[in-house]
């Protein structure tokens, strides 16, 4: 018997089980389809030796000293400020728009306080920001929409940036300064040895059980346990009754190059040329020395693995129906999939968290096994 079943062994399924079998001395499954621990954030050794992340980079940094200080326990850290090159009119100029950027692209010699003018006398008045073309085109104005964020959001989402959200280019900041940093979060470091020896340090407790290869439909049935914290697709879990939520995949090709750097930084989005998005050097992020590089290139594609939820009114309904459901059952949804919504590493690892407390809390009202049901199925 277990006390629970942790479906998904990426950040929110491995910090959960972690804390329940350390914290509250849980006995603790997780399970996964994969064949590896870590989720999307898993890294590995390429055949030249060069650590590699199989599902695209992934640059830690947050403003929170609780989820730095939490993932400190399994990892050191080495510290790294993420930098983003745009290929644009035969140029390369830095990600997000700062002073930098506008000088290079105009060849002009403006300050920062002339910058904000600058920006001033090109944005558009768009009435109501409903989308993410309004969200740019008021901030910067339609030239620089179209070089920066028309062709890059089309080919990663398939759609125009008028059909988007406007939480989607609201990520993106423009700068009056030279800072060139991609994030600006007090935090910005990768775990010293890789990610996946931060996840391996995080479940090596006797309480945990790691089942890989594993489908959790095909084990509700023959192994007990008491509750279920579920970090998969929500829709599947309700065997898609509302139909599928849509997701954006993406097609990663890894490349091992005869040469010590590839590109100037870590990575380089390509707007409005080739089919990829952008092309990301894994030295940059992980400091290794290698006599050689590997890069991986970015395609989106509609089919694979679910990485992003597209963010539509349409969609948010389909969500909305979910959710009903998910409140109304004993399973705890946590995570991207789980509660469709594109979060960073740091926000799971917060959400984890937060849910750890609510479990703890709801423990003390009612102690977990004070009625026990040997199986549980949704």
């Amino acid at each position: 018997m277990f006390d629970y079943l942790i479906v998904g062994a990426g950040f929110a399924g491995s910090i959960l089980a972690e804390r329940l079998a350390s914290v509250e001395n849980k006995k603790v499954l997780l399970i996964d389809k994969r064949s590896h621990i870590g989720g999307n954030a898993y890294d590995h050794y390429d055949n030249e030796g060069i650590l590699v992340h199989k599902y695209g980079p992934h640059i830690f940094h947050t403003n929170s000293k609780e989820v730095f200080d939490h993932l400190s326990r399994f990892t050191e850290w080495r510290h790294y400020q993420h930098k983003v090159l745009a290929d644009l009119d035969g140029q390369q100029v830095p990600v997000p728009i700062n002073l930098t950027t506008i000088n290079t692209l105009y060849n002009m010699q403006l300050s920062s306080a002339e910058l904000e003018g600058f920006f001033a006398t090109r944005a558009e008045d768009v009435g109501l920001v409903r989308t993410s073309e309004d969200v740019v085109v008021k901030a910067v104005g339609r030239d620089l929409y179209n070089k920066f964020f028309k062709g890059y959001t089309q080919k990663q989402w398939d759609l125009d940036p008028s059909e988007l959200d406007a939480s989607v280019t609201a990520r993106v900041p423009t700068r009056l300064n030279k800072d060139d940093r991609y994030f600006t979060d007090t935090y910005q470091s990768m775990p010293l040895n890789g990610y996946t020896r931060m996840f391996e340090k995080m479940l090596d407790h006797p309480n945990i059980k790691v089942m890989l290869n594993t489908d959790y439909s095909e084990i509700m049935e023959i192994i007990a346990f008491n509750k279920m914290i579920f970090t998969g697709p929500v829709d599947e879990y309700f065997d898609y009754c509302y139909g599928k939520l849509p997701y954006r995949s993406i097609n990663f090709k890894f490349e091992t190059l005869d040469k010590e750097q590839f590109q100037r930084t870590g990575t380089i989005n390509y707007p409005n040329d080739y089919a990829f998005t952008r092309i990301t050097e894994f030295k940059y992020l992980t400091g290794q020395k290698h006599h050689k590089t590997s890069v991986v290139y970015e395609f989106p594609t509609a089919e694979g693995d679910p990485y992003y939820p597209i963010p539509r009114p349409q969609n948010a309904e389909i969500y909305r129906k979910y959710k009903l459901l998910a409140d109304q059952s004993d399973t705890y949804f946590v995570g991207r999939l789980a509660t469709y919504k594109y979060y960073n590493m740091d926000q799971v690892v917060a959400q984890a968290l937060s849910t750890f407390k609510k479990i703890q809390a709801e423990t003390v009202e009612r102690p977990i096994g004070s009625d026990v049901v040997a199986m549980v199925s949704h």
